[in-house]
């Protein structure tokens, strides 16, 4: 029987197949995926913010794109496995409110999703689908057994990716 297995905000978690992962509410936050397919070993970390650096108070490692991804590729290794056949996956990275201001600084979303594909081209690991941007919030069930992205949004029809 399989379980999903809930991922919070600022979170990490690895499963094996058949279970699955599930992250709630991604709206400028982004779901990053990765998974061996040879293994079906995946894992799902919910980031909040690109750049652990800009920040004094950043004790919680998953809640950056930077130090999260290095996180989920080590909890990964740790189950077996192997680098050279991670993929990802992305989604989220919403502007979710409408701002008068052109501050880059105010485009969390945008933001986060450019410093997870950096993260992601930093570490060799190709992003095999994404569905990013725009300004809906999504939550989102991945499935190690075979990588498919199940995304769900308010008022659209769900898409695997």
């Amino acid at each position: 029987m399989e379980e999903i297995i809930k991922v919070g905000m600022a979170d990490i978690k690895v499963c094996k197949a058949p279970d699955a992962l599930t992250t709630l509410g991604l709206g400028s936050c982004v779901g990053i995926c990765l998974w061996d397919s040879s293994l079906k070993i995946g894992g799902l970390a919910h980031i909040m913010l690109p750049d652990s650096r800009k920040l004094k108070n950043n004790s919680n490692i998953y809640k950056f794109a930077d130090t999260g991804i290095d996180e989920l590729i080590r909890l990964l290794s740790l189950q077996g496995a192997v680098r050279s056949r991670l993929r990802a996956k992305i989604v989220g990275g919403a502007q979710m409110f409408a701002f008068q201001s052109q501050s880059e600084a105010m485009r969390i979303g945008k933001n986060n999703v450019e410093a997870v594909r950096k993260k992601l081209r930093e570490e060799c690991i190709p992003i095999m689908a994404e569905d990013t941007g725009g300004d809906r919030g999504r939550t989102v069930i991945f499935y190690p057994e075979n990588g498919d992205l199940l995304i769900r949004t308010i008022d659209h029809p769900e898409v695997i990716i």
